[in-house]
């Protein structure tokens, strides 16, 4: 069974897609801060606000595409896939990492982690709205030591994700989701 959605909210969530094609136009800052601002107002137990950035842009891209290429390289050599998604890195407009503290207490760590993630698909739907796309990356490379390093993120924060942002050059079919009736069980006595 396909829903479509009752009203804007529903047809947005419903929409938006994770893009992976983006036009190199740029991307105004002010706007990305703004839906941050719009954002951050996602579910947060305890109001800890766990979450913090870093915006690369521009020239200031570089610092992000190297320090991934670090993370790449093995017995100093650097794969050719490594080097092709520099070069796919290099033309995205904007690169925002999310970034948590690690908390040794698990309660605070998954709620702080649920609120974060919360708080991103609220960036997203936002953006998605005014025609701006991205797609959430959490590759092995977020959690390398070497590449958190390079973009001074400390060893007791997690960095969540990276969020490639840009105007789509191609927005994807959906693709197909279970129908919740096949996961959910209902108790009722």
């Amino acid at each position: 069974m396909s829903y479509v959605g009752k009203n804007e909210v529903e047809k947005s969530i419903i929409g938006r897609r994770s893009i992976k094609k983006f036009k190199t136009d740029p991307v105004d800052i002010d706007e990305v801060i703004e839906l941050l601002n719009v954002a951050k107002w996602a579910p947060n137990h305890k109001l800890t606000q766990p979450w913090r950035f870093q915006l690369y842009s521009g020239a200031g891209k570089e610092k992000f595409v190297e320090a991934f290429l670090a993370s790449q390289e093995r017995d100093g050599t650097l794969p050719d896939k490594a080097k092709n998604k520099a070069a796919y890195f290099r033309d995205i407009p904007l690169h925002l990492v999310v970034i948590m503290p690690e908390d040794s207490r698990k309660k605070r760590w998954d709620e702080d982690y649920a609120a974060i993630s919360a708080m991103v698909q609220n960036f997203q739907l936002a953006a998605w709205e005014r025609g701006i796309g991205m797609i959430w990356r959490t590759n092995d490379w977020t959690h390398d030591p070497i590449f958190k390093d390079a973009i001074d993120v400390a060893p007791d924060e997690k960095i969540v994700g990276t969020l490639m942002i840009g105007y789509p050059a191609h927005i994807p079919d959906a693709e197909n989701r279970k129908d919740i009736e096949e996961v959910l069980t209902i108790i009722n006595e």
